[in-house]
Formats: C-alpha cells, sequence, structure tokens
C-alpha cells in the first residue's frame, strides 16, 4: 500500500517554525522541575529509599521530556538558531546520558530508512523476516529470540542506553567530531557527578540519578518499540520504498493519556514526526488534527501496545509483524 499524501511538504510547511518563547517555557518546566524532583529524591534519603524510588517515576518523566528537547535540537526544530539548538541539545545531552552529535548522525540515517529492508540497522531495533529467520542456524535463532524477548530488551536495554553509549567509536570511526561528542558528553558528565559528589556525597548522587536514568530510558525503549514494531506496520525492499508511506504508516499514532502525552512531549505523534522532524515537538499536535493526511497512521491505544511487546518477525507474505507463536501457527498449516 502506497499513501498518498499529495503535496505533504507544503502542508507541513507551516508547522514548522520554532518559536522562541513556547521553547523556553519548555525548558523552564521541564528542567526546574527536574532539577526540584531530584532534591526531592536526596531528602527522602533520610526517610526511606522505597519512598526514594516512588519518587524516581515521575522524575523520569521529566527526563524523558528532557530527551524530547534534546531531540528537537538534533533535528534543528527546537529554537530558530542552529548554534542555540546544538548548545541546548549538548547541555540536555549531558543530562539524559547522550552524546548528543553522534546521536543526532544516527538518529538522522534512522529517519532517512525506516521501514526499508535493503537499509535496516540505523538507530532501529534489529528487526529480521521470517524467511531470514529461518535461514539462520540454532545458535543465530536463540541469540535473536533473547534479543526481542521483550522482558530482557527492557530490562537491559536501559542499562545498553545508559552504558553503551559512554564508548567513543560505537558508531563512528575514532577522531570523528561524533566520537569527539562522546568524550565530551563523558567529561560533561564526569563534572557535574565530581561537583554533586563533593556537596551531597557520590552515594547519594548515584542513589538519586540512577534510578531516574534507568526508569526513563526504559520508557525510551519501550516508545520506540511500539511507535515502530505494531502488526501492520511498513516493511518494503529499497526498490517500492516510500518516504512518505514509511512515515505515516511505518510509524505508529501512539495515543497516550494526555498526563503522559505531556511527558513524553507529543512523540508518541510519530507519524507526523516522521514525515516532517523539522516541526517542533510543540507543533506536532496541532499538525496532526488539522491535515486528514496524517489521520491514515495506524492508532494504537496505552493498553494495546502491550500486546505489540509479541512481535518480532517481519512476514514478507502477509505484510504484517509476527510474533514466534506466530510463526509456529503457519509452520503447523
Amino acid at each position: 500500500m502506497k499513501v498518498d499524501a499529495g503535496d505533504w511538504r507544503a502542508i507541513v510547511l507551516r508547522y514548522q517554525k520554532p518559536d522562541v518563547r513556547r521553547a523556553v517555557t519548555q525548558l523552564f518546566t521541564t528542567l526546574l522541575p527536574l532539577a526540584a524532583m531530584m532534591y526531592a529524591m536526596y531528602l527522602s534519603l533520610a526517610w526511606s529509599y522505597w519512598l526514594t524510588l516512588a519518587l524516581a517515576v515521575p522524575t523520569a518523566g521529566f527526563l524523558v521530556r528532557t530527551f524530547i528537547i534534546m531531540h528537537d535540537c538534533g533535528h534543528g526544530s527546537f529554537l530558530p538558531s542552529q548554534k542555540w539548538n546544538n548548545l541546548v541539545g549538548w547541555v540536555t545531552g549531558v543530562l539524559t546520558a547522550t552524546p548528543y552529535s553522534e546521536w543526532r548522525h544516527e538518529h538522522a540515517i534512522h529517519h532517512a530508512t525506516a521501514g526499508d529492508l535493503d537499509r535496516r540497522g540505523h538507530g532501529d531495533i534489529a528487526t529480521l523476516t521470517v524467511d531470514e529467520y529461518l535461514a539462520r542456524g540454532a545458535w543465530g535463532r536463540l541469540r535473536y529470540r533473547l534479543y526481542r524477548n521483550p522482558v530482557l530488551l527492557l530490562l537491559f536495554g536501559p542499562a545498553y542506553l545508559m552504558l553503551g553509549q559512554r564508548i567513543p567509536g560505537r558508531v563512528t570511526s575514532s577522531g570523528s567530531p561524533k566520537t569527539a561528542s562522546v568524550w565530551s558528553t563523558n567529561l560533561g558528565l564526569a563534572v557535574a557527578i565530581t561537583a554533586l559528589a563533593m556537596i551531597i556525597g557520590l552515594q547519594s548522587v548515584l542513589l538519586v540519578y540512577l534510578p531516574v536514568g534507568y526508569i526513563a530510558a526504559g520508557a525510551g525503549v519501550y516508545l520506540f518499540f511500539v511507535q515502530h514494531q505494531f502488526d501492520q506496520a511498513y516493511w518494503e525492499h529499497h526498490a517500492n520504498w516510500d518516504y512518505a508511506t514509511a512515515a505515516i504508516m511505518g510509524c505508529s499514532y501512539f495515543k497516550l493519556p494526555r498526563v503522559l502525552q505531556w511527558f513524553t512531549g507529543n512523540i508518541g505523534l510519530h507519524h507526523v514526526h516522521h514525515l516532517a522532524p523539522r516541526i517542533p515537538n510543540y507543533n506536532l499536535q496541532r499538525a496532526h488534527d488539522e491535515n486528514p493526511v496524517f489521520h491514515q497512521a495506524p492508532t494504537i491505544s496505552l493498553a494495546q501496545s502491550v500486546s505489540m511487546l509479541r512481535l518480532a518477525l517481519w512476514d514478507e507474505q502477509h505484510k504484517q509483524m509476527i510474533g514466534f507463536g506466530d510463526l509456529r501457527a503457519l509452520q503447523r498449516a
């Protein structure tokens, strides 16, 4: 199926203008509450660590929102000035333990290749077709099943995001500007942690930040999964691949409750974002509501999203994502 998006460039153009006032307001309503919640977590250490962990949940929501600000800066959509986008992006990258320039590079490739079977492997969750999976040996199948196990994905995925991104040269060759961004982010983290440790102690810093970072990273893994891995997702070989169709039909409209939509910076409107990544997060809902072309996107509720975690393989014959149980049923049939 190919989506008739018409002149979508003209449609999205009026939503792509960054608004300094809204951007600055978003910074204040995100970073100040984040700092206040982390301070409250620090104070709660004197009472009960269970209370600290309970406070980590809403605090992680503000950290997710901080990541969305960095994400918009990476697309050059948060502020009108690219210089300020890069500055805010680096700072929020340090706060979320994400090397801004390296992440921006990998994420740009993801946008240009999402849904393309011949250009997989950049900033996405590894996905095999049924034929590719069946062509693997026993060890290859086991490794893929472990990788796609939802419990393991949500348990170890956040640890990978927090620790794996600390390694320079993981994505690009050593010495590149993107590798330099990993070093600068690591340095920024080291300076921030050292300064705070001198004030409240290293143990307190780790007891506060690690659970917040882990929960936020886990939420990020979950969001990214259900926005691209759903029943009627879009995958095509490059010769038949279409950018607009990949954006609108290959990315879900993850319709979250209002409070969660706020914490996640409207990223659930992923179909709009993938079609036009230069639209700031604060304009995504309006762009969706005002243009019928976006109403074609598959809509997934929070309750429905849980069932998507079982999906692991692209069935080229039936043009849908299936789970390992579905594959066994197909083989028996």
